[in-house]
């Protein structure tokens, strides 16, 4: 037995059966690819004793060629995708089936990217491939992905059709199961190895040539199709056949068509995927009810066998159900019920089932027992329609079924769900926990995993289950027996006690000792615990860690406490378990973060508390609302409820049909997730605003104002003469939102005036808390400066100026997002965005809110996501847009141009092409006149002049965008882009791009990057018309600022190319900064500016604005551990990194005082 997620259980068999597998990675099937690769680094063989070739492809389509490829070459060869990444692969998969070419492809099944983006789970992607000719095998748990990710091995090989494998994205791909593990013996008992050799004798070879992929006319094409349908109609039979054999090795029964219930059922559902366990879950509570219920889980959706299915099909259904996970708009229904209608009419009964189709849980919409008995219910009452929905409220076609309110959820040894902080270490200490249980007991495990949707800050819930028997119960828990928040201020604005079972226990991360506890606690918070009888016991996780120097690390702290209240294994086998378990994470940390949180082990025990609970409630506290009052009405009435967790009570008519969502949301949101924020002290400030440059989340504003202007301050509120002669008598403040902070600390890191003193300081946010409130609150209602007002903008004076990206959800201290808040200040009044998918499109337009904003006067950023690799040809796309409605305001403008000066309307042509804040500010003055006096002309406002930028990271940029990356930047067009380079696919978890520099350890690179990173701009500097710069601003603030600047007012494309520290580098992020300088001083990250515009004056178009490298590189790769830890696993390799990046900055910097020549 073993315990693992879906994932690693599929890429067990797969990377095991396969000589070849080409990955890229795409949530949430990149594990499978992560895992895979890690095997190869640690030179794993596959069941022949051949290690597997892992190659990382540009991008989905590109790892769908190269399996292509080796397949026609005779390597048996794989990959994993999701998605939009299996859309792009679809033109492969049409030739590979074509070809009768053997083949499985393993599909972590996720919602398509339509009028939104989800990440999550739904059948949509899979059922877009539907026709390319391939098997589709579905398992609905982690256990049958690991078994049918080899029975469809076995079965490609014997029937030479390819095979899809899909099983639900998140839902069974990350969750965490005890499972019958497939030893190497038994694979190859599956594989025949006569349909082995007979595939690898049909491999392309010059010993015995043959030509593939031909061209064909009219005349043959037609007859050469249908050749394929003998194999096509064997092949259901072959794959019966692997898994009766499968049945015989193993003991676990599988059928195309597997069939649950009564033998009599009336009502049967019909569906795919995991949900079938759920309802089987309701059947068993049904059918002592007397009722006559079944369902039929379908594992080979395609070819569709109309014999096994009507085999498993009773005589007696009356009422059939199909549900599926998928909307196909337009259609008469989904496809399984089409599937399932067309065969009911072709199977010859007399007498017909009435056949209905529904949709539940698309992107993950939870689907619980209690749904499947609500469809059950319709179908006994008669009242099921046809394209119903379930798991919503569609209040618009009334379609939607209600779901019974009682739980089903069985009892269990343990049903436990833990509250925690992206990155707080409580979900990675549960999937510790769930692999001690499971392989050091006979218990059963089950783990889930729900994040929201910030990123390394978001909230994170663990459902963990133990129980004597299998666990399949994919759905969230309901009524938990234990409850573990980690992050005491969860309770003032999550319901989370609320899931409890009657006499459950709880344990709360509380700062006040048990005595003091309860009275802080809300009065909700209370109320249940008396009306449920619940048992509280906290312990002071921070206090322990800080004691023991583990920082802000409680997750060790918090998982011993669990255990010693669970009482699951004795305390003693416990900490020895867990000890072993600290040396094994933690050991590249070094000796003395394994000690002190071994240490943490020994002691957590004594700190534990048992509260002692009073008879009734007796707290003057109340849950904070999520949402002001003073909030615009659409935030209270839906983003209010998406933040307190009840977004699924939203009905369908609360949303925009076309996905089309308000902007400046974030500022309602209090996450309030930092127990420290900064306090400035006016004695030393310099005033130079770097700690609000910096500052990832727009969380420290400054501001000028009159003396008068303050008359009405609150009496902490701070401030100070300001300094410099561009305004004379004002004063100057500088204010931190506490509940926007997240603590992460890079303000006092960078402000050069804390050498002197106590300028900025991380100090304790609960006693300041509603003071600074009242402070930050005040501070913005004072008036905001116009660029206009500035004679010159620089590093200092710009952050004078209202941002318009604030409060994003990045992860703390994100070095990504200084960068486009920088932009809103110079910009944000006019600009457009195109953005990547990647980090900056989830923290810049994932719901519930959104942090690019608004003027005053209602003007702000447009921004807009298409997909991952198109993004440069979208931009593009409203780069001519713009062109065209701003064609058309001048065509139109010349119907009152008569009645218009001629200087007036010289000066609007000119005006209409020029994005200066001058011509912006008077063509703005221009329009509101000519309104005033022709009455009110949409298309005047197309005559002021866009800055159109493109944004994404490097995973685009370099790699699955490039191709046409490159093709707008030689359009000639006035186009600008911004690529945050943080050398990595950071979105997805880290893995590989061809920015990731030589050494790097970074997922599919665990022996560190092989080759040299990719000089994106070098390359496209020698075309010679793109303005192109490379900068850091935690190196050099104001050359990036003249960077921006400069590009905005190239005429022609533009590419600046932003330097971002990222959490992958294994750094602390409050010292983001010094890396950045650390990359320039070393000379890994040169900065420079590149400007056309200088040849026309005879000088030389790169101007170098770094010196030369003054820094070893070995200085910056001992301080990131994503560099160091080779060195400590293998100091000869880290030394050839070395060795090899030295090389590169010295070619680098020669190079580029070759190119300061060029003129």
């Amino acid at each position: 037995m073993a315990t693992m997620d879906g994932n690693e259980a599929v890429a067990s068999v797969a990377y095991r059966c396969n000589d070849v597998i080409g990955i890229y990675p795409i949530t949430p099937s990149s594990p499978m690819s992560e895992t895979c690769e890690l095997w190869e680094s640690q030179e794993k063989t596959n069941c022949w004793g051949v290690i597997p070739k892992i190659m990382e492809m540009q991008s989905e389509g590109g790892a769908a060629g190269v399996v292509h490829g080796a397949l026609t070459a005779g390597a048996m060869s794989t990959t994993f995708t999701s998605s939009q990444g299996l859309l792009l692969k679809i033109p492969n998969m049409y030739k590979i089936a074509g070809e009768l070419t053997p083949f499985v492809m393993h599909v972590a099944a996720r919602t398509l990217a339509t009028h939104a983006l989800s990440i999550f789970c739904d059948h949509s992607d899979v059922m877009a491939a539907r026709q390319t000719g391939f098997a589709m095998l579905s398992s609905g748990s982690v256990q049958q992905a690991h078994d049918f990710a080899l029975i469809s091995q076995a079965a490609t090989l014997e029937s030479r059709i390819p095979f899809m494998h899909f099983f639900d994205g998140f839902r069974t791909s990350h969750e965490i199961n005890k499972i019958s593990w497939l030893s190497d013996d038994l694979i190859k008992a599956m594989i025949s190895q006569e349909a082995l050799d007979a595939f690898r004798r049909r491999g392309l070879t010059p010993d015995n040539p043959s030509i593939r992929g031909t061209a064909q006319n009219p005349d043959v094409f037609f007859q050469a199709r249908e050749a394929i349908n003998p194999y096509y109609q064997a092949c259901p039979d072959i794959v019966a056949e692997k898994m009766s054999q499968f049945a015989e090795l193993t003991g676990r029964e599988y059928r195309l068509f597997d069939y649950y219930g009564h033998p009599e059922a009336e009502h049967v559902i019909v569906i795919m995927g995991s949900a079938a366990s759920t309802v089987q879950q309701a059947i068993d509570e049904l059918l002592p009810l007397n009722q006559k219920v079944g369902v039929i889980a379908i594992h080979l959706f395609r070819p569709f066998s109309l014999k096994h299915f009507l085999a498993v099909l009773p005589d007696t259904t009356h009422c059939l159900t199909v549900l599926d996970r998928t909307k196909e708009p337009g259609s008469l229904g989904e496809p399984l019920y089409q599937d399932v209608v067309t065969a009911i009419l072709q199977s010859g009964r007399q007498s017909l089932p009435k056949v209905a189709g529904g949709r539940y849980g698309l992107s993950s919409k939870e689907f619980n027992p209690n749904h499947a008995r609500a469809i059950f219910a319709a179908m006994h009452n008669g009242t099921l329609q046809h394209n119903f929905t379930v798991g919503i409220v569609d209040d618009i076609s009334g379609l939607s079924l209600p779901a019974p309110q009682t739980s089903l959820e069985p009892k269990r040894q343990l049903n436990a769900i833990f509250y925690g902080l992206g990155s707080d270490g409580t979900v990675s200490a549960n999937k510790n926990t769930l692999k001690i249980i499971g392989e050091q007991t006979p218990l059963n495990v089950q783990g889930y995993f729900v994040y929201d949707s910030k990123k390394s800050g978001s909230v994170t819930t663990s459902h963990l289950r133990v129980d004597q028997h299998p666990i399949e119960a994919p759905y969230l828990i309901q009524q938990a027996s234990f409850i573990a928040c980690h992050q005491f201020d969860f309770i003032y604005r999550l319901e989370m006690f609320e899931q409890a079972a009657d006499g459950a226990t709880l344990l709360l991360n509380s700062p006040w000792p048990a005595g003091e506890t309860w009275n802080h606690l809300p009065q909700e918070v209370q109320a249940v615990i008396l009306q449920r009888r619940l048992t509280l016991y906290v312990i002071d996780a921070a206090a322990i860690a800080e004691k023991l120097g583990l920082g802000k690390r409680q997750n060790t702290i918090l998982q011993t406490a669990f255990f010693a209240i669970s009482q699951i294994l004795p305390m003693k086998q416990v900490r020895q378990l867990l000890k072993e378990s600290i040396a094994k994470s933690y050991g590249k940390a070094g000796p003395a973060i394994v000690e002190a949180n071994q240490q943490a082990v020994d002691e957590t025990e004594q700190y534990l508390q048992l509260v002692t609970i009073p008879e009734s409630i007796n707290s003057t506290l109340f849950r904070t609302p999520v949402i002001s009052e003073h909030s615009p009405e659409w935030v209270q009435k839906v983003t209010a409820l998406i933040l307190a967790n009840k977004g699924d009570a939203l009905p369908v008519s609360a949303f925009p049909v076309d996905g089309c969502w308000p902007t400046a949301t974030s500022q309602w949101e209090r996450r309030s997730i930092t127990t420290e924020i900064p306090q400035w002290t006016p004695e030393h400030c310099t005033q130079c605003n770097q700690c609000n440059l910096m500052c990832p989340h727009g969380a420290i504003r400054s501001k000028l104002v009159s003396p008068e202007q303050l008359d009405d301050a609150p009496a902490s509120f701070t401030s100070m003469p300001y300094q410099y002669r561009d305004f004379t008598d004002q004063l100057f403040t500088l204010q931190v939102s506490p509940d926007h902070c997240t603590g992460c600390g890079v303000c006092t890191q960078i402000c050069p005036a804390n050498r002197k003193g106590d300028t900025l300081t991380m100090v304790a946010k609960a006693p300041i808390l509603e003071t600074q409130r009242q402070n930050y609150e005040f501070m913005l209602d004072l008036p905001d400066l116009k660029r206009i007002q500035l004679k010159r903008i620089d590093g200092r004076n710009s952050q004078l100026l209202r941002p318009l990206f604030e409060y994003s959800g990045a992860c703390s201290g994100c070095g990504e997002t200084p960068y486009i808040k920088l932009l809103t200040q110079l910009f944000g009044d006019r600009l457009m965005v195109a953005n990547a998918t990647g980090c900056s499109s989830i923290y810049g337009g994932n719901l519930p809110t959104t942090p690019y904003s608004k003027n005053h006067e209602g003007q702000g950023p447009a921004w807009a996501n298409s997909l991952f690799e198109d993004n440069a040809e979208f931009g593009l796309g409203m780069r001519l847009a713009s062109s065209s409605r701003r064609s058309y305001a001048l065509e139109q403008l010349s119907l009152i141009a008569d009645d218009l000066p001629d200087e007036q309307k010289q000066q609007i042509l000119l005006d209409a092409f020029d994005h200066s804040e001058s011509a912006v500010e008077r063509q703005r003055q221009t329009i509101q006149q000519l309104e005033e006096t022709f009455g009110n002309l949409d298309y005047l406002k197309d005559l002021v002049e866009k800055s159109h930028w493109i944004i994404g990271g490097d995973g685009w940029a370099y790699d699955i965008g490039f191709g046409g990356l490159d093709h707008v930047l030689s359009s000639g067009e006035n186009i600008n882009v911004l690529v945050m380079d943080n050398q990595a696919y950071a979105n997805t978890g880290g893995q590989q791009s061809k920015a990731t520099p030589t050494g790097a350890v970074v997922r599919f690179a665990n022996r560190g990057k092989q080759g040299k990173s990719k000089d994106l701009a070098m390359s496209m500097m020698l075309q010679g018309g793109i303005y192109i710069a490379r900068i850091a601003m935690g190196a050099n603030i104001n050359q990036s600022l003249k960077a921006l600047q400069e590009a905005a007012d190239y005429p022609g494309p533009s590419l600046v190319i932003a330097y971002a520290a990222c959490i992958t580098h294994g750094i602390d992020m409050s010292c983001g900064i010094e890396h950045q300088q650390q990359m320039v001083d070393t000379g890994l990250w040169p900065l420079y500016r590149f400007d056309p515009r200088r040849f026309d004056q005879g000088k030389a178009a790169l101007q170098m604005d770094s010196r030369t490298p003054r820094k070893d590189v070995r200085e910056l790769l001992t301080s990131e551990s994503r560099f160091n830890q080779i060195l400590q696993k293998n100091p000869a390799r880290f030394q050839a990194y070395t060795d090899s990046l030295r090389q590169q900055v010295q070619h680098q910097h020669t190079l580029l005082n070759q190119l300061k020549e060029w003129k």
